[in-house]
């Protein structure tokens, strides 16, 4: 399946949002250099906590803030958001590529945006030298997208290359 083959629909910054959600991320956006960005973003996410505006919202916030935890916390809840749209396991490490297959065309969208997230949870994982864990989302990526199209290859030869010049022992 070539994952950029399709018609794009049902993009997540297009859907509605609880009142009042656009603007407290546009203040936060405007609060960003001055350090006062957290708590509107915060203030959000309790006004919409399954909103992917909010949840990629804080998940940027808190990665360009090197608070990869919190980043990491609000990308698994984006992918928890995600994955009931799309007929999915609900353990990404049972997706099967039929699983890509049999994908209504409609869903193609949230089937890249799920993809994509679990791409990012792999690298905070990488930047938070959980290589293992890392190496398995991208290889299960890899095994899903034989055309390289989320971009995943190069990030599990990187995790391959981190664990080999560190001299790395699993924890498994």
């Amino acid at each position: 399946m070539d994952l950029l083959d399709f018609e794009a629909q049902g993009l997540y910054f297009e859907q509605p949002d609880v009142e009042g959600i656009k603007e407290l991320i546009a203040i936060a956006a405007d609060n960003y250099a001055n350090g006062d960005a957290e708590l509107p973003l915060l203030q959000a996410y309790f006004m919409a906590p399954e909103s992917l505006n909010v949840l990629v919202a804080l998940n940027r916030f808190y990665y360009y803030q090197h608070r990869l935890e919190d980043a990491l916390a609000a990308t698994n809840k984006a992918l928890v958001v995600i994955r009931p749209s799309i007929p999915f396991p609900e353990n990404w490490q049972e997706l099967q590529a039929r699983h890509l297959t049999d994908a209504s065309a409609d869903s193609l969208t949230n089937v890249r945006l799920y993809l994509f997230t679990l791409k990012a949870i792999g690298f905070l994982n990488m930047r938070l030298e959980r290589l293992d864990l890392s190496q398995a989302i991208f290889e299960k990526l890899v095994e899903l997208d034989s055309m390289d199209r989320i971009g995943a290859q190069g990030l599990l030869e990187l995790v391959i290359k981190r664990k080999t010049d560190v001299g790395w022992v699993s924890a498994a």
